[in-house]
């Protein structure tokens, strides 16, 4: 049985893909944009019938043009809207009674204006959702489809023919981008622009993408975001199939407040939207410059394995300025191993600059310049190398180039070049250009090319992590954790105490220094005695967050009059700082120095978009100073945690030095591997900071902590509170034959991909004809991405693994993806020829029934031909209903109410 298109958010095919198209608001008044769509509709060479709609006109452009939709007449697949906002939803309302399902509304005047304009947006979604109508917009530019001669936008020029797809949400970056790449012969498989996405969001619009054959790489503009867990999901989803370059603006506060008044989207914060993207596998363009360079240089199949770059020279000056822009963007200057320096030191004059970058000099012969370009490339240390290429009087820039070249056909290893100049570099260029050489003008912008590169090969590699919720070491104690959540808020208090907060890292088995609380001078000093001098005393307030703010800590107590004087001082000082504070005395721990000890500093916040997100950096009193956080999206892993880390500037200082041995970066990771799960576990968890916690050669403390709370809404989902959803472990199952064969029903996962092509490939041709409707011949990387990269969310996909003495092997799969109003779902279920009829279809299906039930789905659909008896008596006995479906008699419509 296959999986229809509305499951993968496909319902939208019409909206990129029309037959025909209607033009409401059609105009003939110039600068109007009724005039400009429907002008280039029909400029275009639209491949489709062209119907505009304007009851003030009869005729415009020389064709008929209609009252209203219902004279048109014939079928509509797609209806541009050009009215002023007030009548956009009654004109929707007309063309959800004519039975037209997609819809773009270029108009304006919505929630960018305000309340008038959000109260006109809720009725236009009223309207669309009780007809089913999907639309693209309000405020957008429209689509371009080069390849079906559709013009779809009130932009000044037509895209050429390409293999990239743009998308924006904001139109006038579009026709930027248009008109920039116009003249350079730069093509488009389609332009879209998204507007506010009241509707159709970035999500759906990957999800088109990754299946649409014409597109081979996306260039994506945002400024906000409405649904970062669809947005993540098919952005990881597209990444895995196609390279994707983002450009977000908004970086700053200046530019975050005009981007939320420009699309009404939330923008967030712009260090947790880096985080977010390197988990998707995807390249950040932080320049408009770099954004195309980026996506050609991706397009064209450059790819590193590493971020270690060799140049290679005619003039010292290029090199240089292409070894700063390579560190301006933290990447490596390849060291050169001393074998290739000694064969450099063979080939080269005396005076070459010994190392990288290789300045091969001015008086270089094409023989002389290719010798250090490929014994640079023949060193292990060495990940791509760039050939830099200045005009001089005795040199052969074509020679040159044309060798170049030749070794680029013959390597592995990526070769960029960048010939300097003009008029004598032109037939240079254009030998890279036809043999497929990257070329560029500009050593930084080369050098960008390049990070381009290194970050999608980095990147890739978080895009395969897929974390559990909880690692397989002791289970937390959940129970206890909620009590004290659920104490602190029936007080009314968001933020626990630093004993509450203790009890609930410990309930993680994260190390504590544990605090006692004291009321009274003489408890205190007598819990003192007990603990064993010396101590540290901390007001105890609820009050007061930050307690060296009001000095109420004081540290190295080594007597009963220490901790005398420390409470009277404290008290007076804690009064005179915070008089509205109520103090319920103090706190008392062991002093906990540890001579090769670091403070460090974990922590969780909580952004607007993305949800919750954990940092790391270093710590003390000085962290607001420091300004030290790497930051990472929920949920992690151990290879996801050495990133995290070896991103911060607390890296340096785990590491030996001065006679301190280095700290115990296990110790570390357990620790936010640990903060991970409480993110997972706990959705009531806004705000914590782990402050210090220090780490040395033996392990890690936490000294202090402070933890905020709220309430979570009764009835949500699992994990609704992340933007990426944990691998769903709890969903495994352990089976057996009855013949003892050990098997495995388990969610799939992205490393999965090998077994799922040979499951496929090793299906005969009735069974694939079966479950695709069509005869596969071969899965494609684009087929296999989108089955194997997940959400776990809105989509799952299960399978079955039969354990044998050569390995594991998938038998089976089954597999839903929920419609885009998140109440249903349709299926799809394929079991390998020899292992049918054992039991394995039945329980892989009832598996899947049990997921979508659990997660709340209220349907579950699936196609089926009447030929596959077999799936239709299965059906029958899970009690799914029945239908012969109304556009083709072959097919049954399968339906279970959940």
């Amino acid at each position: 049985m296959t999986l229809g298109t509305k499951g993968f958010g496909l319902d939208i095919g019409k909206l990129f893909e029309p037959r025909s198209v209607a033009v409401i608001g059609a105009s003939e008044r110039e600068g109007s944009p009724g005039a400009a769509v429907l002008r280039n509709l029909l400029g275009a060479r639209f491949k489709g019938r062209v119907y505009p709609v304007n009851p003030k006109y009869k005729k415009l452009r020389g064709r008929r043009c209609f009252p209203d939709i219902r004279s048109i007449g014939k079928d509509v697949d797609l209806a541009v809207i050009v009215t002023p906002a007030r009548a956009v939803a009654g004109v929707l309302e007309e063309c959800g009674e004519c039975g037209i399902e997609t819809a773009i509304i270029i108009s304006a005047g919505f929630r960018e204006a305000g309340a008038s304009g959000r109260a006109l947006e809720r009725s236009v979604l009223r309207v669309a959702r009780r007809h089913g109508i999907r639309f693209l917009g309000p405020n957008c530019l429209g689509i371009m489809r080069p390849d079906l001669g559709l013009n779809a936008t009130f932009s000044h020029c037509m895209a050429n023919k390409g293999r990239i797809a743009l998308v924006s949400q904001s139109g006038a970056l579009c026709t930027a981008i248009l008109d920039w790449a116009k003249p350079r012969g730069i093509g488009f498989s389609c332009v879209i622009s998204s507007g506010i996405a009241a509707d159709v969001d970035f999500g759906e619009i990957l999800d088109y993408l990754i299946l649409d054959y014409r597109t081979e790489a996306i260039m994506l503009y945002l400024e906000g975001l409405h649904d970062s867990r669809r947005f993540m999901s098919a952005l990881r989803a597209a990444s895995r199939a196609k390279p994707v370059v983002i450009m977000k603006a908004g970086r700053h506060s200046q530019g975050s407040k005009a981007a939320a008044s420009h699309t009404g989207a939330l923008v967030g914060s712009d260090e947790v939207f880096e985080a977010a993207i390197r988990r998707a596998g995807v390249v950040r363009a932080r320049r408009y410059n770099q954004f195309f360079a980026a996506a050609a240089t991706l397009h064209s199949g450059v790819r590193t394995g590493g971020p270690r770059l060799a140049i290679v020279t005619n003039g010292g000056g290029p090199g240089v300025i292409a070894a700063d822009r390579l560190a301006d963007l933290g990447l490596d200057l390849a060291s050169l191993s001393s074998e290739t320096r000694a064969r450099l030191d063979e080939n080269l004059p005396a005076a070459w600059s010994g190392d990288n970058p290789v300045d091969v000099l001015g008086d270089a012969t094409p023989e002389r310049f290719t010798t250090a370009l490929g014994t640079c490339l023949a060193d292990k240390g060495v990940d791509a190398a760039l050939a830099i290429l200045v005009p001089q009087s005795i040199s052969d820039p074509e020679a040159v180039a044309s060798r170049v070249a030749d070794i680029a056909d013959g390597e592995t290893k990526p070769v960029l070049a960048c010939w300097m100049g003009e008029k004598t570099m032109a037939s240079s260029r254009k030998l890279f250009l036809d043999r497929k050489v990257p070329t560029y003008s500009t050593p930084e912008g080369a050098v960008d090319a390049f990070a381009a590169a290194a970050a999608y090969q980095a990147n890739q590699e978080l895009l395969l992590q897929v974390p559990e919720p909880l690692s397989r070491q002791q289970r937390p104690d959940l129970e206890n954790v909620q009590m004290i959540v659920d104490a602190a808020l029936s007080d009314k208090r968001e933020m626990l105490d630093a004993v509450e907060s203790k009890a609930v890292l410990a309930a993680f088995d994260i190390p504590i220094l544990p605090s006692t609380p004291a009321r009274e001078l003489t408890d205190a000093i007598a819990i003192a005695q007990e603990i064993g001098f010396p101590v540290a005393m901390k007001v105890r307030s609820r009050d007061i967050t930050h307690k060296t703010d009001v000095n109420g800590v004081c540290l190295g107590l080594n007597s009963g009059h220490d901790v005398r004087e420390a409470w009277r001082s404290m008290h007076e000082s804690v009064r005179v700082a915070r008089p509205d504070a109520h103090i319920d005395g103090v706190m008392l721990e062991p002093m906990w120095k540890p001579p090769a000890g670091r403070e460090l500093m974990v922590g969780v916040l909580n952004d607007p978009v993305f949800g919750p997100v954990i940092s790391v950096g270093l710590g003390g009193t000085m962290v607001e100073v420091i300004r030290d956080r790497s930051i990472a999206l929920p949920p992690l892993n151990r290879y996801l945690v050495k990133r995290m880390i070896a991103r911060s500037r607390a890296a340096g200082y785990l590491a030996p030095f001065r006679g301190k041995p280095a700290a115990s970066m296990k110790a570390l990771e357990d620790v936010i591997l640990r903060v991970s799960e409480m993110v997972c576990e706990l959705p009531a968890l806004t705000e914590m900071d782990i402050n210090p916690l220090i780490v040395d050669e033996k392990g890690a403390m936490a000294v202090d902590a402070r933890i905020r709370v709220r309430r979570v809404p009764s009835g949500a989902r699992e994990y609704s509170h992340m933007a990426i959803h944990p691998y769903p472990s709890t969903l495994v199952q352990d089976l057996e034959m009855a013949d003892g064969l050990r098997w495995t029903i388990r969610p799939i996962r992205p490393e999965d991909a090998v077994m799922e092509r040979e499951f496929v490939n090793g299906l005969s041709e009735r069974s694939r004809y079966l479950r695709f409707m069509y005869v596969v011949n071969e899965i494609t990387p684009q087929m296999l991405s989108r089955f194997t990269q997940i959400d776990y969310d809105r989509e799952m996909a299960l399978v079955a693994i039969v354990h044998a003495e050569e390995g594991d092997r998938q038998i089976g799969v089954a597999r839903y993806v929920t419609y885009p109003d998140g109440r249903g779902c349709e299926f799809a279920i394929v079991v390998g020829d020899e292992w049918q009829r054992r039991g394995i279809a039945t329980r892989l299906l009832q598996s899947l029934i049990d997921v979508a039930r659990d997660r709340r789905l209220e349907t579950m659909d699936g196609i089926v031909l009447r030929e596959n008896r077999n799936m239709l008596v299965l059906a029958e006995r899970l009690g799914f209903k029945q239908e012969v479906s109304r556009d083709d008699p072959e097919l049954v419509v399968l339906t279970l109410k959940l």
